[in-house]
């Protein structure tokens, strides 16, 4: 009488890889780098109608990935007029500048709580706060790059025009807070060993952040003073800005994914996850860098 066979052991769950100190697929999210920021350079250089095309969907993505992760938690923002909204907030703030932001970000909020009326009584003040919450921190911030663009004019001319102040500036708030990540990030990988805010961000280092300031200071001066024709103490004011708003914004969405018991707001980026683990430091840092630029150089 022969023995059977022993049974095949189950097959074991794939490990996830390990990244390493980068935490991240360093190729996949170089690759994914370089092809937005081709498509956000030759946007806004060329034909700046399309780059605000760019950022009304990046909007619309946001809001999505916002609705997705809220949802963890049993908040249900209505997504539609808050894209819809979204949308018409980065609109009238390039054409028709600040006080019409204003204006079409109180009225969507109040769209959105008539909206949120048909539902009936169970989760209203929830779901309403967290769409105001969405409202202000995707569409109202990410609208003030629609106004810095709207610096140099609206008119929709084709060709590469450096000369137009409204581009300089966008250039210079993307230049300066991506200089703050990426010297974060390598510093950080570097020589962190001090963790600024363990229970939130355990990789994010005292470390990392002076190597923010610093390359943020350092960018900001070379363009202050020969992209934008501005005084040196403004490039240093603005780089101070732009690492601590970045930082701040790094964290604060940090504690939102923690919160919801996340690791990412999407995939939809390969290397980095979602659009909103990208948007963060952009979103915490337009408003000031707006700010600083509008009153002290245009």
């Amino acid at each position: 009488m022969t023995t059977p066979d022993p049974p095949a052991p189950a097959p074991q769950p794939k490990a996830p890889k390990d990244h390493g100190r980068a935490g991240r697929d360093l190729r996949a999210a170089v690759l994914s780098a370089v092809i937005l920021v081709a498509a956000i350079l030759l946007s806004l250089l060329f034909w700046k109608p399309a780059f605000m095309g760019i950022v009304a969907i990046a909007v619309v993505v946001a809001v999505w990935e916002l609705h997705q992760g809220l949802s963890a938690k049993g908040v249900d923002i209505p997504e539609q007029p808050l894209m819809l909204g979204g949308v018409v907030m980065v609109v009238v703030a390039y054409v028709w500048g600040a006080p019409a932001l204003v204006t079409a970000t109180a009225v969507t909020a109040l769209v959105i709580m008539l909206w949120l009326l048909r539902r009936g009584v169970d989760g209203y003040v929830m779901n309403a706060t967290a769409s105001v919450f969405t409202l202000v921190y995707v569409p109202f911030l990410g609208s003030f790059v629609a106004l810095l663009l709207g610096e140099g004019g609206t008119a929709p001319a084709f060709g590469l025009d450096l000369d137009d102040p409204g581009v300089r500036g966008v250039i210079t708030f993307i230049a300066i807070t991506v200089a703050s990540d990426t010297g974060g990030y390598i510093a950080g990988v570097l020589f962190g060993k001090h963790p600024m805010a363990r229970v939130i961000s355990p990789k994010k280092s005292w470390e990392g952040f002076a190597g923010s300031m610093v390359a943020t200071i350092a960018v900001g001066v070379w363009l202050v003073t020969t992209f934008l024709g501005g005084d040196w103490w403004v490039g240093v004011l603005l780089g101070v800005i732009a690492a601590v708003m970045a930082t701040l914004g790094d964290l604060c969405e940090s504690v939102i994914k923690r919160d919801l018991g996340i690791k990412d707001m999407s995939q939809v980026i390969p290397g980095h996850g979602g659009l909103m683990d990208r948007l963060d430091s952009l979103l915490a840092t337009v408003a000031p860098i707006w700010l600083v630029l509008y009153y002290l150089v245009f």
